[in-house]
């Protein structure tokens, strides 16, 4: 990977956003002695987390720990959490991220309320080619005392992505942005600093994933605990077979609980379950809000949860030559691996810097914001992607090339065959045992 000249090879490698992949980067930089800043635009770091801090991760902490981090945090005393344990998104922050972003090695290149709002190449738009790899990128940034443009020899986007709207095309459904104030978009704290949005009141969870699961499960011990609360869950699919995880043969035990809960509260009625539901409007009405299918209408409701899944925020790439899937939005390397569409057993092999790269020479996307729009994304796998494209941007090619990274096996299998309530590969789908639901603290369904 070739300097941008003299001045470039002195410049920092800017890295955009301080949650856990972002500071994993900064970790692998700060320990092989690369110049580089941390940009996170909001006032803390690990801000996405504080936003599901009251969710219980179905990965255990060896699954949430950068190895390299962890050598890192010894050196200062710090006492890693037990292995097996399962971290709330509190804990992840508190006991691992805050720590980090502490270190000695990282904590002076840290800036917090720093936003990004472009990056391109100094001096050259998108459409000029002559010597364009020769000189430093330009990250303009939004701070506290006003706009100002960085340097950097390279630049590595952690910033992770923004949620999907409602609406079934892609687009927000119309009157979505009316409603807004009546729409909660992620996981909302139901049994803890939400409570009084929901207890009582008739809502709507929309998504098929492990965040609309944990959503629901919160909602089934609300309405056990405050009479009138009334659910109903809509999803896009027919059916959802499959989708509720590999049960016993996942080896991640909690995520594979999820799905079973998540089964059982629908076979025992304790949601209303509508399938095949693609919202294209929403409407305020005297009884409540309205939401308008392709061929149904749901009951009126006072709230809507909108746990649909995630797609990168690309506005402030637009003058970088980008190569992009486009059905994923993931780089072309990477999307054949994720693409929900195609990806057969549920878990996505290793992967790092070669699969990563873009035309833009020592630009990547890591983390969250990598996978485009497909699902599935763990923590680890961002750390593996940090790992590599730092060890690529300080010239080690053997650690760059090097896989050091196994993912637990879901035990589930997806695809086009799947996605029409059949098994799509390997061996035959997972029967998940009975389950009832009983009133539980908190449900692992993340990450």
């Amino acid at each position: 990977m070739r300097s941008n000249g003299q001045q470039g090879s002195s410049l920092p490698v800017v890295v955009i956003g301080a949650g856990p992949v972002g500071l994993a980067a900064a970790a692998h930089l700060a320990a092989r002695r690369q110049p580089f800043v941390l940009l996170e635009a909001q006032p803390a770091v690990g801000w996405s987390a504080r936003q599901w801090q009251h969710v219980r991760l179905f990965s255990p902490w060896k699954y949430n720990l950068d190895p390299l981090a962890v050598e890192l945090l010894s050196q200062t005393g710090w006492t890693s959490p037990p292995a097996d344990a399962h971290p709330t998104g509190r804990e992840l922050v508190e006991q691992y991220l805050e720590p980090l972003a502490s270190h000695p090695a990282i904590a002076p290149h840290l800036r917090l309320r720093h936003r990004v709002l472009a990056v391109a190449r100094q001096g050259r738009d998108r459409l000029v080619t002559f010597n364009r790899s020769a000189v430093p990128f330009l990250v303009r940034v939004e701070t506290p005392s006003g706009e100002t443009d960085l340097l950097a020899r390279a630049v590595i986007d952690a910033s992770g992505a923004v949620p999907n709207p409602l609406g079934a095309s892609g687009l927000p459904a119309i009157g979505e942005l009316a409603v807004r104030h009546r729409v909660f978009y992620g996981i909302p704290d139901v049994l803890g600093r939400h409570r009084a949005r929901y207890a009582g009141r008739r809502v709507l969870v929309v998504g098929a994933g492990h965040s609309a699961f944990n959503v629901l499960l919160d909602l089934v011990q609300l309405a056990a605990e405050e009479p009138g609360t009334d659910v109903i869950w809509a999803v896009r699919r027919h059916s959802l077979a499959g989708r509720f995880g590999g049960g016993e043969r996942d080896e991640l035990p909690e995520r594979g609980r999820l799905g079973r809960r998540a089964q059982a509260i629908v076979e025992q009625g304790l949601v209303r379950f509508v399938t095949g539901f693609r919202l294209t409007r929403l409407e305020e009405t005297p009884e409540g809000v309205v939401a308008v299918g392709e061929e149904e209408r749901l009951p009126p409701v006072d709230q809507i949860v909108a746990a649909t899944g995630f797609r990168p925020d690309l506005a402030p790439l637009r003058e970088l030559r980008l190569s992009l899937d486009p059905i994923t939005e993931a780089p072309v390397a990477l999307a054949p691996l994720i693409d929900p569409n195609v990806h057969s057993c549920g878990t996505v092999p290793p992967h790092g810097f070669k699969e990563l790269r873009h035309p833009e020479e020592g630009f990547f996307l890591l983390g969250l914001k990598s996978y485009g729009r497909a699902p599935t994304f763990l923590m680890r796998t961002g750390y593996e992607q940090a790992r590599s494209v730092v060890a690529a941007l300080a010239g080690d090619w053997e650690a760059a090339e090097r896989v050091e990274l196994v993912l637990p096996h879901t035990g589930v299998c997806s695809g086009p065959a799947a996605a029409d309530g059949e098994a799509a590969c390997c061996e035959p789908a997972a029967r998940p045992e009975p389950v009832r639901i009983r009133q539980v603290v908190r449900s692992r369904a993340c990450c």
